[in-house]
C-alpha cells in the first residue's frame, strides 16, 4: 500500500519561503505524476500544481521538483502571501482525468499546515 508523508509546513512571514516534502513509501510512485492541493479554512480543496502545471495564483512563485532516489517530491514556495495559508496535501495521480481534478488522484498524504502571517 502506497503511503505519502508530507512535511515542511510551518509559520512564515509574508514574502518568506518554505519547502514542502512528500515522501512515498514505495518506488512505484515514480511512474505517476504527483500533485499538490491545498485547503484553506472554510474553503474547498484547491489544486495547486502537478508536474509542470501550476494554478495561476502560484505561477512564478511555486515550483515542483522530484528526487527519484529518495521517492520524494517537493513544493518550493517563495514570495508567500497570507492567502497561501492552508493545509497542503500531496497526491498521486493514478487516473486519466484532469490534473486539476482531485478525483484523478487516489493516494493522499495527511497534509501539512502552512501559515503565512502579514
Amino acid at each position: 500500500q502506497l503511503q505519502l508523508v508530507e512535511s515542511g509546513g510551518g509559520l512564515v512571514q509574508a514574502g518568506g519561503s518554505l519547502r514542502l516534502s512528500c515522501a512515498a513509501s514505495t518506488r512505484t510512485f515514480s511512474t505517476y505524476n504527483m500533485g499538490w492541493f491545498r485547503q484553506a479554512p472554510g474553503k474547498e480543496r484547491e489544486w495547486v500544481a502537478t508536474s509542470t502545471y501550476y494554478t495561476d495564483s502560484v505561477k512564478g512563485r511555486f515550483t515542483i521538483s522530484r528526487d527519484h532516489t529518495k521517492n520524494t517530491v517537493y513544493l518550493q514556495m517563495n514570495s508567500l502571501k497570507p492567502e497561501d495559508t492552508a493545509v497542503y496535501y500531496c497526491a498521486v495521480k493514478t487516473r486519466s482525468g484532469s490534473f486539476y481534478d482531485s478525483g484523478s488522484y487516489d493516494y493522499w498524504g495527511q497534509g501539512t499546515q502552512v501559515t503565512v502571517s502579514s
